[in-house]
């Protein structure tokens, strides 16, 4: 087998301009998530506001994501990220003026909460369709045999873009203030939106132009619920997710145990991304390819282990280091999932099936963020990392022991005939 070329995505001009426009978008995005938790955290007081902003974007994210997946296949893809990303940039136009003066002086705390439920509703609808088109515009824009290369690459930047996004979230919250806070989000992904035009049209390489959606999303499905390997990769991920994020919640640990304020919030966010992204970079010299499902395993039993750390840490230290333990785990197992997804995936289904992730991984998070919320509510947010860590903990060996398909799971041979096409 060759040696694998570390930078062989970035050699292509489109796929830079792909990045970059990704990275203004996340590292927006993220920073308007910690803004919005902190903001509505500042006016209730109630875990029960974090919980309620997971399910207005769970929602809509959830239930759209398949038709979302379908859509995505029949259409042009650069053009309807271009689309997205305007409307994106109407919400967080919205959430601005939200948080000026002039609103929080003349509206009641009801209304003002209300108004940013509603964006954060629409928001998620959105989330529906990017994930399946950046799936599907990486592998337009790469050749197959660099896939996974692309995809960690890919990854990384989100995951910095994250990093970034959540650090300066919460300094900016002491240093500008909400609202400027939040005029710089519009200000990137406004960015983004014009980047996104240096890229190309794309072809639509679904042959099945005009087939019912029931039918489309059928095939979807079939093919997830049919590859055992997929299937037992996202099921895992979505169950860690779900039971095992913190982020939601971060804002109870910095307010109220560990009592570091907002600059404090955005280390601990920051934490975990920066294990990630120190892992994904470590990826691109070492892939991941032998004994794959293994390593999956192994890496998401180390962030249930972490958790549990963390939500019985009262140092904020110790809490950082085991939030960027639980990233570095967390990492590894997204350019697994990421790289089983592109290798095993049709490129005419790319849409469905990224939405099908969607479903069970992406909106996990929101889901996540609701249970972590009413779990806080009722337990109390220590017990409800410790009991999220421990979930994650049972799912691992569950999966380990009845999915013998994905245990050894090994993408050496596919990697290799990837790379022998063309």
């Amino acid at each position: 087998m060759k040696r694998t070329d570390p930078y062989a995505a970035l050699r292509i001009k489109e796929f830079n301009i792909f990045l970059l426009l990704r990275l203004f978008l996340v590292f927006g995005w993220s920073m308007q998530f910690i803004v919005i938790e902190w903001q509505v955290y500042s006016l209730t007081k109630d875990p029960w506001s974090l919980a309620l902003i997971g399910a207005c974007e769970f929602i809509p994210a959830f239930f759209m994501a398949p038709f979302a997946g379908h859509i995505v296949d029949q259409k042009e893809k650069r053009n309807l990220l271009a689309l997205c990303i305007a409307a994106f940039s109407l919400i967080s136009l919205g959430l601005f003026l939200l948080t000026t003066n002039k609103v929080v002086g003349h509206w009641s705390t009801q209304s003002i909460l209300y108004s940013i439920y509603a964006l954060v509703f629409f928001g998620g609808f959105l989330r529906s369709f990017f994930g399946p088109i950046i799936f599907s515009l990486i592998a337009l824009i790469v050749p197959k045999k660099i896939y996974p290369n692309a995809a960690t690459w890919s990854t990384s930047t989100w995951k910095t873009a994250a990093v970034l996004g959540a650090l300066f979230g919460g300094f900016f919250i002491g240093w500008i203030g909400v609202d400027y806070t939040l005029c710089m989000v519009f200000i990137l992904v406004v960015i983004s939106f014009v980047l996104v035009f240096l890229i190309k049209k794309k072809p639509i390489l679904n042959k099945k132009i005009g087939e019912s959606v029931k039918e489309s999303l059928k095939v979807g499905v079939r093919f997830v619920f049919q590859n055992k390997a997929v299937l037992g990769a996202l099921t895992l991920d979505m169950i860690a997710v779900l039971f095992g994020g913190t982020v939601a919640i971060l804002v109870i640990f910095a307010q109220d145990i560990l009592e570091v304020g907002s600059q404090g919030l955005g280390i601990l966010n920051a934490s975990i991304s920066l294990g990630s992204i120190i892992t994904m970079f470590v990826t691109t010299y070492i892939p991941v390819s032998r004994n794959t499902g293994k390593k999956l395993l192994i890496t998401i039993f180390i962030f249930g282990l972490s958790m549990i750390g963390f939500g019985l840490s009262s140092v904020f230290w110790v809490s950082v280091l085991m939030l960027f333990i639980s990233g570095a785990a967390d990492g590894i197992s997204m350019i697994i999932r990421q790289t089983i997804l592109q290798l095993k995936t049709p490129d005419e289904m790319r849409g469905r099936v990224s939405s099908v992730n969607s479903m069970f991984v992406g909106s996990s998070n929101e889901l996540g963020a609701f249970e972590s919320g009413l779990a806080a509510k009722l337990m109390g947010p220590v017990a409800t990392v410790v009991f999220g860590g421990t979930m994650t903990l049972i799912t691992v060996v569950t999966i380990g022991i009845k999915n013998p398909t994905l245990r050894k799971l090994d993408l050496t041979k596919d990697m290799e005939a990837h790379e022998n096409e063309e």
